[in-house]
């Protein structure tokens, strides 16, 4: 289907009813498609249920509004993230596809990241256009509850109830792919999920059901906090009874009366309760349960349902800039302060630790050394040792890390955390707000999105992330330890540099 010289608003068939999308440039494209039922009412901190379907065509022309969340006025590194409006009635998807035929592409599902706290499907940094186009595939992303209407958890101590809502929104959202993808000209038979952050985490927590009709077959984890281990039943039970406190509700009853801004104002006061100097924490963390997420994510990719999955791991070299480099508190911050925050970690031998951290950056000052002990310990580190984990298996793995550094805030951020996103996009143009390009050289910044890009079009198109246009990037084994880096020169490396 020639979408350049038909300019028919396409109409596809779900098997919930009807929907017409919209034309735009040579794709075809579907906005707030509902795929499971609105939680409001008595659906409020209920898992996904099924939506009743519509008989009449649904015009599926304009992005459904995100999940109620907190809007952060004059971010200094994305300059925001999650825009209204907002509503309870949120869970919905959107499709970007070459063509309605059976041609059966391959499909990637998007999964937004924002701390479980923001984000949305609707934001142009996340548009699925160029993965559509260059790569000839067709692209979901979608929204899921977030904050406490998402992971608010009220499971019992045995932890048999389900605890973690925005799971079961990500595993409809999936479902309804591998119902309706081939009338969009997707191949349900060929699904790759990727996320990034809090969707990096959440495509590991999903490799759970991945034998539930094999929902999908490869998996991109950027950025996954693998060292922030899902909550236990008593630790997310003591964290709902603070929330409680917070919003001035003595239990879910009362609290089911009160509206939602209500409820995301009063994460703030949760997030304040939890913040620990030198630690990046989140106010709501999902909660292993008997129903939804039985063990910690990355053992969903080990030996768990998710095993078989093709699995693109990787993080970015400063990634914990993204929480400290900016912040007046940390700026300023004293050895002393950082040797105390080394202790968590290293117990007795934190002096040594900072040395070393010390010496591996000349000129380091104590802010630095605490972004790379941080970077290690919440991403580098469990990464490397998933990806030597998959490699003991026999498990594909390929692994990166990118490192291209930005000049914007006087180059104090390195790359940090969600830096690597306009490059894997290759949008830079839906980033503008976005401070953290500033400065940037656009011809290597450029020519190293096309690298990253296209890579992972071939690693969603066949498994395998090579390309013509870029080194050869080897899997992950225990001989080569085999890492892309991603700089202004991207080079495969045979050991990661250690901290």
């Amino acid at each position: 289907m020639g979408f350049a010289q038909d300019r028919t608003a396409p109409v596809v068939n779900t098997r919930s009813g009807p929907i017409r999308g919209v034309i735009e440039g040579d794709l075809a494209v579907f906005k707030g498609v509902p795929y499971a039922a609105p939680p409001v009412g008595p659906l409020r901190w209920r898992p996904a249920q099924p939506h009743q379907g519509w008989s009449r065509t649904l015009d599926a022309t304009r992005h459904g509004p995100g999940s109620p969340q907190a809007v952060r006025e004059g971010d200094p590194i994305l300059g925001g993230h999650g825009f209204p409006p907002f509503d309870e009635d949120c869970l919905t998807l959107n499709v970007w596809t070459p063509g309605t035929d059976d041609a059966r592409r391959p499909v990637l599902v998007w999964i937004h990241g924002g701390a479980f706290i923001s984000g949305s499907g609707a934001m142009p940094n996340y548009s699925g256009e160029t993965f559509a186009l260059h790569g000839d595939l067709v692209v979901v992303n979608l929204n899921y509850r977030l904050g406490p209407l998402g992971l608010l958890s009220f499971a019992s101590d045995d932890g048999a109830e389900c605890g973690n809502l925005w799971l079961t929104d990500q595993l409809a959202a999936l479902r309804w792919v591998q119902d309706n993808i081939a009338a969009f000209g997707g191949d349900p038979g060929n699904v790759t999920v990727a996320g990034q952050s809090a969707g990096a985490l959440s495509t590991a927590a999903l490799a759970a059901h991945a034998g539930d009709g094999r929902l999908f077959h490869r998996a991109i984890l950027q950025s996954v906090p693998l060292a922030m281990p899902l909550a236990t039943p008593a630790e997310s039970l003591a964290r709902t009874a603070a929330y409680l406190e917070i919003v001035g509700a003595k239990d879910e009853d009362e609290l089911r009366t009160v509206p939602w801004p209500r409820l995301v104002e009063a994460t703030a006061g949760l997030l304040t309760a939890t913040m620990e100097w030198g630690h990046w924490t989140a106010p709501f963390m999902p909660v292993l349960d008997g129903g939804t997420a039985p063990r910690q994510p990355a053992l969903n990719l080990l030996d768990g349902p998710g095993a078989d999955i093709d699995v693109l791991i990787g993080w970015t070299r400063e990634e914990s800039a993204f929480a400290f480099a900016l912040g007046e508190a940390y700026a300023s911050a004293t050895k002393e302060q950082v040797l105390r925050r080394a202790r968590d970690s290293f117990g007795d031998g934190a002096a040594e630790a900072y040395a070393a951290y010390e010496a591996a950056r000349p000129g380091a000052r104590p802010i630095d050394v605490l972004i790379d002990l941080s970077t290690d310990e919440l991403f580098r580190k469990p990464t490397l040792e998933f990806a030597e984990a998959r490699a003991v298996r026999g498990r594909p793995v390929w692994a990166y890390e990118f490192g291209f550094p930005t000049p914007a805030h006087d180059g104090r951020m390195g790359a940090p955390h969600c830096l690597d996103l306009p490059f894997v996009f290759d949008n830079f143009d839906t980033w503008s707000h976005a401070p953290f390009l500033a400065g940037m050289d656009t011809g290597i910044r450029d020519a190293l999105a096309r690298t990253m890009h296209r890579a992972w079009i071939s690693f969603v198109r066949t498994g395998d992330p090579n390309h013509p246009g870029m080194p050869r990037w080897d899997r992950y084994d225990r001989q080569s330890r085999t890492t892309m880096c991603f700089d202004a020169v991207t080079a495969a490396v045979s050991h990661p540099t250690p901290h």
